[in-house]
């Protein structure tokens, strides 16, 4: 008897089989310079909390792609690890602190920073724990950090490196501030949301004269700070009042009005109000026409000293007043509804303030160049490919890249200023004592730490020891491929890009597979405000890590978004329950067999055995393509229908009349062997997808090894593939599926074994002939004739035709004629009644305009399904008659 259980487990199953692999060192990378090498590196997830479905696709993927390649016989590294995620681990540890009543300050930088290393070890070792559970195969003696010492010392060495070429600089620019996490963000870190406001003209008088001017905008309070009104050069309305001065309205202050052909004329009236510390685009003009800066909102979004009763306000209180005065003046001349783009942190979701600050920068367009060049000339494969025009088009329009952060947790920014003699020392080392212009030690570390995706953008090689030149680099880099969602295109795979040409001279990975989002079952995406995230963790509880991971790969196409819907989930786990129950026959059936001792060449092969073994092959072969393609979604489609229909309903149907008989051993020696054979097969292929369930029952085979994550992958053997043997398998099986399907119709009873003809063309007769047994037994008939061109049929007979052979059921004794001719004319009627409804329905104006579209043409489909059911009733009551 089989030792599997009767019913899979997947508690029981996954949770020992993870343990034994890693104490085994099944996961470990060695250096074989003899084997090729099959390098991946784990998107770090950031050390903010829970593992997430992102995460989950993050990892199944690679791990798919790892345990392949492993089982193919490459050396394998799979380098995991973590990101300290500056901005948003800090915004959790702060918000952790404020639960306790205090902040952060309160403990000073390096009281901070021991909480902060707190969380890191709380929530980033809580994270790998969830990643194993999912079966993640990485090498976790190599994990990494991105604060650890190793890929710290990198950063400081990219960081002097760059700006020893010019390549980094310090200047006053406007940038995206955070008001809550007292940090700026990078434009791509700034999450754009439509918000309905109001546009408000205001009226600015000129000097000396009765007349004004109407200025239109989105943000009243920012006209504090207003230093000239700009008009389009071209706009005709406007030129003899260009060089006039306007008195700005509350702030009695005299400023300009200019030409700019940044300025739409279309908006508003065409004249804008210019706030160069407080607007991007303003603070570009302000700097073509040497306008001043006035800074009128702080860092907290709180008005400045400078609006002088205004000071202290709220930006968003200081609005109504500032509204509710120019209408006391007279000043506002209209409010009109408008609907704009706000931008947002994409971490708090506060509102961003444009403010001018002196950061750190990095240019971008020398480090862009060969970047842009290594997608172009191909050594960078985006899948899909549609990504690439993605990539290139920011890319081609890049801007220089703000690296500096007002935060306390990340890489510190290794500079320091001698408060002395002023020199600035930029040093590689993590500590610097003296300065070294005047050898004093009144030095001042620069308070700020650098941008998370500096750091992130080195892992490919700082993860492997750069820059010592270690083995993982010569033998591992580049990397095979980098899996990771569309959504940080820019964020990450960019920098990643433009970082390794800079510094290794070498792209960082080969290929660059985008997958989608999960979304809920409604196609939203998953947020805490919606409600509808879903921890792997308690799927992987309920369903087992293996379901999960199926789940995940089941329709996914490359760079579209996927839906996660618990049913698929249930599918998934029948899926398991199906190979289980499968390999519990076939191991029930085989006890007592010494395999060793069975000669291939003895064995008494069928068709369907010739069949199996040509399709086993076949899939095989269409496997290693949707591996090869990044195509996980045909992947699990592949290995669906042939596990289940053709292994499962098919096979193991069609030889279970050779295994239960003793009369013929050598055709039930036979069953045994092949069947041994494909399922030893089909548990390879499915082992880097379900890796848990296939070793379980891996181990239970007779004459394997060790473990099947070390077992070879299955070879192709051509010589057995035959399109020939696979088309009369594929007739035979249409026969029966297809006198099955009459039996249904008909409502015969299961258990009732019925006579069947068979009106063959000549072509065909020799190939039902060879399927004479198998059309007996599975369609259950006691009595079956293969003829050739019949020109009479028996009486009340119920017909069809598939691939050229008519199949004939006589009725006659099959069912009680005449309950099912009134069985089927009461159903006809019903469903008549249900055509007319549905007819009815969909020629009401009123429900066609005015109900949602989804119900109307869900009404539609039922008109149709309910005439299709029609024919077919009526074809079954001209049978019976």
């Amino acid at each position: 008897m089989t030792d599997l259980l009767k019913t899979y487990n997947p508690d029981i199953v996954e949770g020992k089989w993870y343990d034994k692999w890693a104490e085994k060192g099944y996961f470990a990378a060695s250096f074989k310079p003899e084997r090729d090498s099959y390098s991946i590196v784990m998107p770090p997830p950031n050390i903010t909390g829970q593992l997430h479905l992102g995460h989950a696709l993050d990892n199944v993927f690679p791990d798919i792609l790892i345990r392949w390649k492993r089982m193919m016989g490459y050396n394998t590294l799979w380098l995991p690890g973590t990101d300290h995620a500056s901005i948003a681990t800090e915004k959790k540890v702060v918000d952790k602190i404020r639960e306790d009543g205090q902040e952060k300050e309160d403990f000073g930088r390096d009281g901070f920073l021991e909480k902060a290393w707190e969380w890191k070890e709380e929530y980033g070792n809580r994270i790998t724990k969830q990643l194993r559970k999912l079966g993640s195969s990485c090498d976790w003696s190599r994990e990494r950090f991105t604060m650890d010492e190793g890929c710290s010392r990198a950063v400081r060495e990219v960081f002097v490196e760059l700006y020893d070429r010019g390549l980094i600089y310090q200047g006053d620019y406007i940038v995206n501030w955070c008001p809550d996490c007292q940090t700026t963000v990078s434009d791509i870190e700034v999450e754009h949301e439509d918000h309905v406001s109001h546009i408000w003209h205001l009226r600015y008088p000129l000097k000396d004269s009765n007349e004004y001017i109407v200025v239109a905008t989105t943000r009243p309070e920012t006209m504090l700070g207003d230093t000239a009104v700009a008009v389009n050069p071209s706009d005709e309305r406007y030129q003899d009042l260009i060089g006039k001065m306007v008195v700005l309205p509350l702030m009695n202050r005299e400023i300009p009005i200019i030409a700019d052909n940044f300025v739409d004329q279309e908006f508003g009236t065409g004249m804008v109000k210019v706030t160069p510390a407080h607007d991007p685009n303003d603070f570009e003009m302000g700097r073509r026409h040497e306008l001043e800066l006035i800074k009128v909102i702080d860092e907290n979004a709180v008005m400045t000293e400078v609006t002088g009763k205004y000071a202290g306000l709220d930006r968003y209180e200081c609005r109504k007043q500032v509204v509710a005065e120019l209408k006391a003046e007279g000043l506002l001349d209209k409010i009109e509804d408008y609907e704009h783009s706000v931008g947002q942190c994409y971490r708090c979701d506060t509102v961003i303030e444009p403010l001018v600050s002196k950061q750190w920068f990095v240019k971008m367009k020398p480090l862009a160049e060969p970047a842009i060049k290594a997608v172009k000339d191909g050594r960078i494969r985006f899948v899909p490919e549609r990504f690439k025009k993605v990539y290139l088009n920011w890319m081609e329009n890049i801007q220089d890249w703000c690296i500096s952060r007002q935060l306390w947790w990340g890489h510190r920014i290794p500079v320091w200023y001698c408060q002395d003699c002023g020199e600035i020392i930029v040093s590689k080392e993590e500590v610097v004592s003296k300065c070294t212009a005047c050898n004093s030690e009144n030095l001042v570390q620069e308070e700020d730490v650098l941008d998370t995706w500096f750091s992130s953008g080195l892992w490919p090689f700082s993860t492997m020891g750069w820059p010592v030149d270690t083995e993982e680099l010569a033998y591992y880099y580049p990397t095979d491929v980098l899996v990771t969602g569309r959504d940080i295109i820019f964020f990450w795979v960019a920098r990643m890009i433009f970082m390794a040409l800079e510094f290794m001279d070498e792209v960082p990975f080969k290929d660059v597979y985008i997958h989608g989002l999960v979304r809920d079952a409604e196609g939203r995406k998953m947020s805490k405000s919606l409600g509808n995230g879903i921890d792997p963790i308690e799927v992987i509880d309920e369903y087992g890590s293996d379901a999960l991971r199926f789940t995940l790969i089941t329709g996914n196409t490359p760079g579209n978004d996927m839906r996660f819907r618990e049913e698929r989930l249930e599918a998934s786990r029948n899926f398991a329950n199906k190979i289980w129950n499968a390999a519990r026959f076939i191991l029930m059936n085989i006890e007592d067999v010494d395999f060793d001792g069975i000669n291939p060449d003895d064995l008494k092969l069928t068709l369907a055995d010739r069949w199996i073994l040509s399709r086993v092959n076949k899939v095989n072969s269409n496997i290693e393509k949707a591996l090869n393609d990044y195509n996980f979604g045909e992947l699990s489609k592949i290995l669906y229908d042939f596990i289940w229909s053709e292994f499962c309903d098919w096979y193991i149907e069609l030889v279970k009349s050779r295994l239960y008989q003793d009369k013929d051993l050598q055709a039930k020696e036979t069953a045994q062997y092949i069947g041994v054979t494909i399922l030893e097969k089909i548990l390879r292929l499915l082992h880097p997808v379900m890796p848990f369930i296939t070793e379980e029952i891996w181990q239970q085979l007779p004459g394997t090894g060790e473990s099947i994550m070390i077992a070879p992958w299955p070879e192709i053997e051509q010589g057995v593939i035959s399109d020939e043997i696979e088309d009369k398998m594929a007739l035979i099986m249409d026969v029966i599926k297809s006198i099955r399907n009459i039996r249904n119709e008909m409502k015969v009873n299961p258990g009732k074994r019925i006579k069947a003809i068979l009106n063959s063309p000549e072509g065909k007769f020799d190939i039902l002939q060879e399927g004479y047994n198998y059309i007996k037994d599975l369609a259950r008939l006691k009595e079956l004739s293969i003829e050739i061109n019949i020109e009479e049929k028996p009486d009340k007979s119920s017909t069809s035709i598939v691939s050229g052979v008519e199949i004939i059921l006589p009725l006659e004794g099959m069912v009680d004629l005449d309950k099912e001719i009134a069985r089927l004319e009461k159903e006809l009627e019903e469903v008549g009644s249900e055509i007319k409804r549905a007819e009815g329905k969909l020629a009401n104006e009123g429900f066609v305009n005015k109900a949602p579209g989804h119900l109307v043409q869900r009404e539609r489909e039922k008109l149709q399904e309910f005439k299709e059911k029609k024919v077919k009733l009526q074809q079954s009551l001209d049978d019976l008659r």
